[in-house]
């Protein structure tokens, strides 16, 4: 997107550099990395930044509504609601699609958003990578904070929340089954937390415990919950002694669960930005558009994309009951801009995630760090771009001031 680092990075490329990227990687984590790495990072120039940055904040504003609790109170499903929610959340992670105004200027327009942590971890070791293998100069970052060690600390202080290590774990289901599982190795090395599947943690009384390599049975006082409810639905039926919703437990959360359900797809309603799509909730319509082929059905309650209907007829909308239309949105859609113009041949769409750190002391979001999805298909994810290059993860880096 900076046309010259493009074209530089461009005429060095070669598939061996690309294969050393890899094997960077596997050194590094073996088989943990469980999605495909893109062949290039991002360049953002800074007026692309700048727009990133004021969409962002739109949606900040509305995060800092004080009625914000009670307009989110119902996107919390009755048996999923977590006691001891705290006074906002710890992570939120906002993607937009780069598309083109008519001005033929780059610019954001968000796709959804969520109070949920996404891979802050891996994401030190993904833009080592790139340096180290590409050779990108050093005034390259991918970080809106001071440094990689500012950083750190700042995960640190939500992720820890002043506890020692081995009282912190990272609570998945069956985390050597996840795409993610790379994230996890990541955060080990980086903030020597463990990985702990829900179906290890032994509760007694109100209290959690977890036990390490030794056999060692550790209290658990603060958990950073990478754990959704649909994936335990996809797993019961299950022995647990211990359940997210369970009311006599007493454990602090760095990401409590219910900001997954009150800060996502639900929220965009809400949201008034020239950043974000026209989004309504399908049960708000008398009638619906008669365009719809430029619209876009989401299920509120899904992760990664599920359930997600992109070329919409009437027949998907009237097969909806009544009492769940509150449950769906539909939304405008979006044109990507394929703007990142890859080696072999071609242009290819992209995707930012914008994520934020939230810490109890701070009186809004801030601002960490990016990751990027690069496509060929219709759509961002792994199922459209099989057997494509220059497509998948990345990140971007910005020039320093």
């Amino acid at each position: 997107m900076i046309t010259e680092l493009r074209e530089k990075f461009n005429d060095k490329y070669s598939s061996e550099n690309y294969e050393k990227l890899n094997s960077y990687f596997t050194d590094k984590f073996g088989d943990e990395v469980g999605f495909r790495m893109c062949e290039t990072p991002i360049f953002f120039p800074k007026a692309f930044v700048g727009r990133l940055k004021q969409a962002c904040d739109d949606v900040v504003s509305v995060l800092k509504r004080p009625d914000f609790k009670s307009i989110t109170e119902e996107a919390i499903p009755k048996n999923c609601y977590v006691p001891n929610e705290d006074e906002h959340t710890n992570f939120l992670a906002v993607d937009f699609a780069v598309c083109k105004n008519d001005q033929d200027e780059l610019i954001p327009q968000m796709i959804e958003l969520q109070g949920f942590p996404s891979i802050f971890a891996f994401n030190i070791f993904k833009q080592q990578g790139y340096k180290e293998v590409f050779g990108l100069e050093e005034n390259l970052s991918p970080y809106f904070t001071k440094s990689q060690d500012d950083y750190i600390q700042k995960l640190s202080n939500v992720i820890l929340g002043g506890h020692d290590k081995e009282n912190v774990i990272l609570l998945e289901i069956f985390p050597e089954k996840q795409h993610t599982k790379v994230d996890f190795a990541a955060t080990k090395e980086v903030f020597g937390i463990e990985t702990v599947c829900i179906t290890k943690v032994i509760k007694e009384g109100k209290h959690l415990f977890y036990r390490n390599d030794k056999g060692e049975k550790v209290h658990i006082k603060r958990i950073y919950n990478r754990l959704i409810f649909d994936e335990i639905d996809r797993w019961e039926p299950l022995d647990l002694q211990f359940r997210l919703t369970d009311t006599d437990v007493d454990v602090e959360w760095a990401g409590h669960p219910n900001w997954f359900f009150r800060i996502s797809k639900s929220l965009m309603p809400y949201l008034e930005s020239e950043y974000v799509p026209e989004t309504r909730f399908l049960s708000s319509y008398d009638k619906y558009p008669s365009d719809l082929e430029n619209y876009v059905l989401k299920p509120l309650y899904s992760f990664a994309g599920a359930g997600v209907v992109f070329n919409v007829e009437s027949h998907h909308l009237e097969a909806i009951a009544q009492e769940e239309k509150h449950n769906y949105i539909l939304q405008k859609k979006i044109n990507y801009a394929p703007i990142v113009k890859a080696a072999d041949e071609g242009d290819v769409k992209l995707e930012v995630r914008m994520m934020f750190t939230w810490a109890d002391n701070q009186e809004k979001p801030e601002l960490i760090i990016n990751l990027c999805r690069l496509s060929r298909g219709e759509m961002i994810g792994v199922k459209y771009n099989k057997n494509k290059t220059f497509v998948g993860a990345s990140i971007g880096f910005m020039e320093a001031e």
